[in-house]
């Protein structure tokens, strides 16, 4: 019985393909009698039986360890194309935070969408996206991983653009496509780099090859930077993030996944990624600069943010931040337990976002407050997934920051710094928005702003209780360090880091109308996070133009080089046959006279330059 599970493997990934195509009929609308309920249905019911098959597969891995499922897909002479499964623990964990949070946000939609008339097309995207994401997490092979990425690709571009009648909607999904393609390409040539190096992109060969790898230093560079441009892409790292505050554009059950669920997968590649980037330190290097400018520019952009989700896209770029400072560190446990505690955290917190924008119709923190008489359960949501999110002990991320600041706290003392910064002000923001929204004078757009039904409530309160008991999994886990390894000065700094955030966030004054200061350094400030350091426009004034210059360039070539080439051979030919006609004496003699001058020069010129 254990192997049949293991050999049907396979079919997890495929639940949420099959249930995208399913909804098909509805999504299309050529089934329009029963209404688009049915595609919904279909596709929550896939997502729980990918959840209960992974979870029956979890305790069989548990009992028999970590298998290896290959699928031949092609051989033809030296051409081996195969897709190979790794069952471990470690995997078939990722697997169900995933799948149970992909659940849970369609639990959600379904309440959240009720009345939406694209429902179908909604729940077929989400069923495409948890198939991509389920292989990804599976995956054994580097081929396959970067196939299924790509598919993710696409699907983050559909979901993004769900309500595609609204402009801002439409630029968000290509901002967010043309971002990702561009950590996609240079990951397909460093694919392609290392498997000419390696010759084999099975996770596993290449750890193998590691060991002994026969490569020049400025080779294993300039794959190591291509290979980890493709999560920097994923996870909205510096210079590549601008994408994921626009993609708040798209409907909240969607903003669920992607702040929770899309960042995790790709970071979840870096860390298979990471024994095969030690063949180059100055990757490494760069990692964790990239981790380091991401975590901190991040944090502090998202305070001068007055859009609800968009303060919380850059939070959660900050935190994937940490977890690229951990896996450049050589700490991947360290990056596990960011990963694990951060995605249940931040998907509470969005789903409480998403109840009070469904409420109130309005994501502008200036025209929030008063809301936590009102929405009781959405405010308790919110201030459990704020303690789970920040460094309060006994809860996830204070124990991931516990870690990370004890292993980094010797060799990288700057690093420690790093992370109680961001601890600092992830509580700052959280209380910031907390007085903005849900305290204080009940605004005109928030004085009748009832509670959300059961189907958006319910998935809050599960997830509520999962955050509480998180600690107590973690323990049966054996994931909390011993008592005999916690460092108590690395404890208070944390804990202090938290109240401190707390407590200037809460005393910080607060102006709803949210006017530039008249300090005139203030003031500069304040733009300049809020327009997060002018990177778009750096981007516009450096990359953009050059391109655009190089484009018409392109198309000056393209004119009037090349087509004048083409049109004035076509142009001569047309003038010399027109001037041949009237050359036509009908003489067969001169036709033939012509035709051996003709070939009689062809045979001179040939042989003047042979010789």
């Amino acid at each position: 019985m254990m192997q049949v599970l293991i050999q049907w493997s396979w079919l997890i990934p495929m639940y949420g393909f099959v249930g995208a195509l399913l909804a098909l009929p509805w999504a299309t609308r050529l089934i329009r009698q029963t209404g688009p309920r049915p595609a919904m249905y279909i596709n929550v019911f896939m997502t729980a039986l990918a959840s209960l098959h992974g979870l029956v597969l979890l305790q069989v891995i548990g009992d028999v360890g970590t298998q290896e499922v290959t699928f031949q897909w092609l051989q033809v002479a030296d051409l081996n194309l195969s897709a190979s499964l790794e069952l471990s623990a470690l995997n078939l964990i990722f697997l169900e935070l995933t799948v149970g949070l992909i659940l849970l946000a369609q639990i959600y939609g379904m309440g959240y969408l009720e009345k939406d008339w694209a429902l179908a097309r909604f729940f077929a995207l989400m069923g495409f996206f948890e198939g991509a994401i389920s292989g990804v997490i599976l995956s054994n092979s580097l081929f396959s991983s970067y196939f299924l990425l790509e598919m993710l690709t696409l699907s983050t571009y559909l979901l993004v653009g769900f309500w595609y009648a609204q402009p801002l909607v439409v630029t968000a999904a290509r901002d967010a496509f043309l971002t990702k393609r561009v950590g996609d390409v240079l990951l397909f040539m460093g694919l392609i780099s290392l498997s000419t190096y390696a010759g084999s992109l099975h996770f596993n060969d290449l750890y193998a090859w590691v060991k002994d790898a026969d490569i020049t230093p400025l080779a294993a560079t300039l794959t190591g930077l291509a290979l980890i441009a493709g999560p920097t892409g994923k996870c909205a790292q510096f210079p590549l993030h601008l994408w994921l505050d626009e993609a708040m554009e798209g409907p909240s059950p969607a903003s669920i996944v992607r702040n929770s669920v899309v960042v995790t997968c790709g970071a979840y590649v870096l860390m298979k990624l990471q024994p095969v980037l030690v063949i180059s330190p100055i990757t490494l290097d760069v990692l964790m600069v990239i981790g380091v400018t991401t975590a901190i520019g991040a944090s502090l952009v998202s305070l001068a943010q007055i859009d609800f989700k968009r303060s919380f896209s850059y939070s959660t770029s900050a935190y994937i931040g940490l977890v690229f400072v951990a896996v450049g560190t050589a700490w991947p446990g360290v990056a596990f337990m960011l990963l694990f505690t951060h995605a249940v955290a931040k998907a509470l917190i969005f789903m409480s976002i998403g109840a009070v924008i469904y409420s109130t119709n309005n994501q502008d923190l200036t025209e929030l407050g008063g809301i936590w008489s009102r929405m009781p359960a959405t405010t308790i949501a919110y201030l459990t997934g704020a303690l789970g999110l920040t460094g309060v002990l006994p809860f996830g991320c204070f124990w991931a920051f516990c870690l990370g600041i004890g292993f980094l706290w010797t060799e990288h003392p700057l690093l420690v710094g790093v992370f109680l910064l961001v601890n600092f002000v992830t509580a700052l923001n959280l209380v910031r928005v907390f007085r903005l929204v849900f305290l204080g004078e009940p605004q005109p757009k928030t004085r009748r702003t009832p509670e959300v039904a059961w189907l958006m409530a319910v998935p809050m309160v599960t997830l509520s209780i999962f955050v509480l008991l998180l600690p107590v999994l973690m323990g049966r886990m054996l994931l909390l360090p011993p008592l005999a390894y916690i460092n108590w000065a690395a404890i208070a700094l944390l804990i202090t880091s938290g109240l401190s955030g707390a407590i200037v966030g809460y005393y910080i004054p607060i102006n709803r109308s949210w006017s530039r200061s008249i300090i005139a350094p203030l003031r500069v400030l304040q733009d300049w996070l809020g327009n997060d350091f002018y990177t778009e426009k750096l981007y516009q004034g450096t990359v953009v133009k050059v391109v655009a210059k190089l484009s018409d360039l392109s198309n000056w070539l393209d004119r009037y080089v090349i087509d004048g080439v083409v049109n004035f051979v076509g142009a001569a030919s047309l003038l010399g046959g027109e001037g041949l006609k009237y050359s036509a004496s009908g003489q067969s003699q001169n036709y033939i006279l012509t035709i051996v001058m003709g070939v009689g020069l062809l045979m001179l010129m040939t042989t003047w330059a042979m010789w």
